[in-house]
């Protein structure tokens, strides 16, 4: 299980490696320069898409830890893989923006939604920014910042570089949660058809919210339409840690394999949509 675990984070900090090393720093203003873009951005991944959480835990008739689960999941925004689901879709610049904005602002929403969870679940649960930043960082912005120095410096050669370095831990990712799932295969027993359902409507209901907010620009309604479904791992486990009961393994495990069966299909239906698009535009 250490083994996984540990795989599993370094093919995360790899991946962020290769995002900073196929960027610029003059990606890094794109959504700011964008005021109504960047407004949207937020108000789909802060406040939207913790409102279907909470709305899905009233409906769904669902035991307690998979309620708090589904708002674990809500409050741990941030979406440091967001790029390479996005491989051959959507605004680069954009896409880039969105996930470094979005991890350094979870440095402070993520405290205030565990004090808001503290509450409704009854539990004495704080998080405090110093932590989250911690966790950001460690996982996030030092990779990051790495890459693009790297970059700078040797740009072709981390261009091709990059490339090799996504693919290789992009397989890595996905066998070490595949092996994480195999191992707790129990995840199952523990979540049930029902905590799964309400997972699925989750992720739906996200997708559906960045994809309406996202703007008339189809890359930006792709980008935040994923954005929307894809959680910070590293920030859920941290919240699932504060709370009794909660068990990060199986928050982890449920939320890759739903994460799975909702966005693959949307990313391959916007693929098709682009190529169609593309045709008619060259055979006009």
């Amino acid at each position: 299980m250490e083994i996984l675990l540990t795989l599993l984070k370094l093919s995360v900090v790899a991946l962020i490696l290769a995002i900073g090393m196929s960027s610029t720093f003059a990606d890094l203003g794109y959504l700011w320069r964008r005021p109504a873009l960047l407004a949207r951005s937020f108000l789909a991944m802060y406040v939207l898409v913790p409102l279907a959480a909470w709305l899905i835990v009233k409906v769904f008739p669902i035991g307690p830890p998979v309620k708090a689960a589904l708002l674990i999941l809500a409050a741990s925004a941030g979406a440091p893989l967001l790029p390479k689901k996005l491989l051959g879709l959507g605004s680069g610049a954009y896409t880039f923006s969105l996930v470094v904005s979005s991890s350094v602002l979870a440095i402070f929403l993520v405290p205030a939604w565990v004090w808001l969870l503290g509450q409704h679940f009854e539990a004495a649960a704080d998080i405090s920014p110093t932590v989250v930043a911690f966790v950001v960082a460690k996982t996030f912005l030092v990779p990051l910042a790495i890459g693009m120095i790297l970059r700078a410096w040797a740009p072709g050669w981390c261009e091709r570089l990059a490339n090799r370095l996504l693919a290789v831990a992009g397989i890595v990712l996905a066998a070490c949660s595949v092996a994480l799932l195999a191992v707790n295969w129990e995840v199952f027993l523990h979540v049930r058809f029902m905590g799964m359902g309400a997972l699925f409507a989750l992720l739906v209901m996200a997708l559906a919210i960045g994809h309406a907010l996202g703007g008339p620009s189809a890359d930006d309604r792709t980008a935040l339409a994923v954005a929307c479904s894809t959680r910070h791992i590293g920030l859920a486990v941290l919240v699932a840690s504060s709370f009794p009961g909660t068990r990060s393994t199986v928050l982890v495990a449920a939320y890759i394999v739903t994460s799975m069966l909702v966005t693959l299909p949307y990313l391959r239906w916007r693929r098709a949509r682009a190529r169609r698009q593309a045709s008619a535009g060259a055979a006009g």
